[in-house]
């Protein structure tokens, strides 16, 4: 999904960290094997058994002056999540009251290495994760491209604003209080782990559903209309990180027991299930018998 080149950026919604570098063996492979493990996830007790890795300091961009347009969104990573932090700022306020809750943006912040948050010590191996805590989405771009190279996620701009916008639905799930619902540390294809996840990918779909209706300040729609390509690349990516997939890639054995975030086909079937629907009513996967 493109996004309108006319259309202003508020880039005061996303802000940089000054992360510290952290050293991995084994070079990239070593970083895809604890991402394959923690994609998309950001538990407290996750992020404090990790080390804090060689430290220095890291110099900021200018996000302001670097993003201003959605032509700056197109071309530049980095302005492309402040596009979509922007786009989903504008929906969820019209999503969460059809959920009978009203919306506060969460902080976003891009970084890198390692850095502190409010569930603990992050760290870019973990990819990109929401922290319940201090309502922050963390966000390190070269994420995106690890999973196009180790875990066979599609091209395209959709994918990323995909990753961008699971990490909102856990925030909806802070605002919801059913983020507190995975507190049994039970996993498996129909534990609330799982539910969870899909939930957030099924909002990530709702999102997408509504994204050519926002607008941005001066009232320029902030996306270009979809494509059945964009909604491909989505669903290859949902697949791609799939539990079953993801335990596959890693060279060992499917064991369902051990899902936290869904097989291939539940991630497809919720991220499709909300953008049919356009509504985050539909995305209730706790009520259903099996998801």
């Amino acid at each position: 999904m493109t996004f309108n080149p006319n259309s202003q950026l508020d880039s005061s919604q996303v802000s940089r960290g000054r992360g510290k570098p952290v050293m991995i063996g084994g070079g990239i492979g070593g970083v895809a094997l604890l991402v394959l493990g923690l994609i998309f996830f950001g538990p407290e007790a996750v992020l404090n058994q990790l080390g804090s890795g060689e430290q220095s300091q890291q110099t900021q961009d200018d996000l302001a002056e670097k993003c201003r347009t959605g032509e700056d969104a197109n071309r530049d990573v980095e302005c492309r999540i402040v596009g979509t932090v922007n786009s989903l700022n504008d929906y969820w306020p019209t999503g969460t009251r059809e959920l009978g809750k009203q919306y506060r943006n969460p902080s976003v912040e891009l970084t890198s290495g390692t850095w502190s948050t409010g569930c603990g010590q992050g760290n870019s191996n973990m990819g990109p994760f929401y922290c319940p805590a201090d309502e922050t989405a963390y966000f390190d771009t070269s994420f995106f491209e690890l999973m196009r190279q180790q875990l066979g996620a599609k091209e395209g701009p959709l994918p990323e604003e995909y990753v961008v916008a699971h990490e909102f639905g856990h925030h909806i799930q802070k605002i919801t209080s059913d983020i507190n619902r995975t507190r049994d540390g039970k996993t498996g294809p129909q534990s609330n782990a799982v539910r969870l996840e899909l939930q957030a990918d099924c909002y990530a779909g709702v999102w997408a559903a509504n994204a050519t209706k926002t607008h941005g300040p001066q009232g320029q729609p902030y996306l270009e209309p979809l494509k059945d390509s964009d909604i491909e690349a989505a669903l290859g990516t949902a697949e791609a990180i799939g539990d079953d997939h993801i335990q596959e890639t890693s060279g060992g054995r499917v064991t369902p027991e051990n899902f936290t975030h869904g097989s291939a086909e539940q991630r497809m079937t919720w991220f499709k299930r909300g953008y049919d629907s356009g509504s985050p009513t539909q995305c209730n996967t706790f009520d259903v018998d099996r998801v």
